[in-house]
């Protein structure tokens, strides 16, 4: 939780550092996010949920940015013969963000690289004995991005992939869909 607030409060700093003048500007959005997190501990367990994410950046110049975004991962319950198991995953990214040179003014294709704090719950009930293959966990790792932007004025919507990834799984891979407004 502190490293989140530090990414928050430098992305924040980053902005109010900023010239009155300058080209940049401070963006805020939320989106809906499909997420995939599968074979949790080398079982048929996985997390495949429809969830949502939010984000805040800061661009000082056209070219690049910073980004802090909170992943809600989703959570799934599976029922079995004599039991069920629960996941639950949610994550905090912090992302320098590249921008490509087009010629459209509407348009911004970029790619993202940082690091996700993640974290991870896997609950067991019934038979074998309740939590016997239980665990939480949490971590931090490489977090990677691409995505594609349309704006008019301050308004703007993205699509874009996300991935990173977290031990004993195949990793999470998250498509969103956002919609974000812009602060000059």
């Amino acid at each position: 939780m502190r490293t989140t607030a530090l990414l928050i409060l430098a992305t924040l700093g980053f902005a109010a550092a900023l010239p009155a003048d300058a080209d940049g500007f401070l963006y805020v959005g939320a989106g809906v996010s499909s997420n995939q997190v599968d074979n949790i501990q080398d079982s048929f367990s996985h997390l495949n949920d429809t969830s949502w994410k939010a984000f805040v950046g800061v661009r000082p110049l056209n070219w690049i940015g910073g980004e802090v975004d909170y992943l809600d991962l989703g959570s799934q319950t599976q029922s079995y013969v004599g039991g069920s198991t629960q996941q639950q995953a949610d994550a905090f990214a912090g992302f320098a963000v590249g921008y490509l040179p087009l010629p459209l003014p509407w348009l911004d294709v970029y790619g993202k690289l940082g690091l996700a704090r993640w974290d991870l719950k896997h609950n067991v009930n019934g038979t074998p004995p309740p939590g016997l293959f239980s665990f939480s966990t949490t971590g931090t790792d490489f977090a990677w991005g691409v995505g594609g932007q349309v704006h008019y004025r301050n308004f703007g919507a993205r699509l874009e992939y996300e991935g990173f990834d977290i031990p004993n799984t195949n990793g999470a891979r998250i498509f969103s869909l956002s919609a974000f407004v812009s602060f000059y």
